[in-house]
């Protein structure tokens, strides 16, 4: 496996896939997210490493007002618009937002992406006193045989090692600026899915290949999975579990 290459720029040949083969995140996360901030139609939401704009557009349709925070151009055009959100390119580490002009900032599925000390500095600026982090990640259920066979398979074809890359949730534990970290962890929304759904889904992760020997291994691996485990229209689950963490600026 070869080193990460620029996080920034990782998706940017994975853009239509991951709009169409990323699963959505389950209302009891985005709930936890915004619990206890009063009206969401006041609340300054800032999303960042906001992708396609999944979570963005979950937000948004509770009725707060998002600022979706993306470097990736390519991402940024494949998102469908929303009147409730407003986008910037610009990186976790420099978003160029106001300080104390954010009462949350989210970051769902791209925490592990930045760089961990610069983005929470960055965090805490863009925050007021007083305001929320939460970090969000869909992962695999790994008591579901199905999605754990799945996630083998991922780790055997993986071109690097972003596969099994760090949470970074050591740097916001220890960071001055952020109190203790609350976790929840909550059911997915399992994607049900037929070989080709299956195969976007795994190409739609940086980290599979999408040519050569690799490929061919994994596309191979899927046929055969989703031949065993299929019900009779040829679909399978794949399963998660959504873990939310929330600390806040002081």
């Amino acid at each position: 496996m070869s080193e990460p290459y620029d996080p920034t720029r990782r998706f940017s040949d994975r853009a239509a896939d991951y709009v169409k083969f990323r699963p959505t995140y389950p209302a009891a996360a985005i709930d936890a997210a915004i619990a206890g901030l009063g009206e969401p139609a006041k609340i300054r939401l800032v999303d960042v490493g906001a992708g396609t704009g999944i979570s963005a557009r979950l937000l948004a349709d509770r009725g707060c007002r998002v600022t979706a925070v993306e470097p990736n151009v390519e991402m940024m055009r494949s998102a469908a618009a929303h009147p409730g959100v407003t986008w910037v390119c610009a990186a976790a580490e420099s978003t160029g937002l106001p300080s104390a002009s954010a009462d949350l900032v989210v970051c769902a599925q791209a925490f592990h992406w930045f760089r961990a000390t610069e983005a929470l500095d960055e965090f805490a600026r863009v925050l007021r006193p007083g305001g929320r982090i939460v970090l969000l990640w869909n992962i695999r259920d790994e008591r579901d045989p199905f999605s754990r066979e799945y996630g083998e398979l991922m780790i055997e074809t993986a071109t690097d090692a972003s596969v099994g890359k760090d949470f970074q949730l050591d740097a916001l534990a220890s960071h001055s600026r952020f109190s203790a970290i609350e976790q929840l962890q909550v059911d997915g929304m399992p994607q049900q899915l037929d070989y080709d759904g299956l195969l976007g889904r795994a190409t739609s992760s940086s980290y599979a290949p999408k040519s050569g020997p690799g490929f061919e291994r994994l596309a191979s691996g899927l046929k055969h999975a989703v031949e065993r485990a299929c019900d009779e229209h040829g679909f399978v689950q794949l399963r998660y579990v959504t873990q939310v963490f929330i600390s806040h600026s002081r």
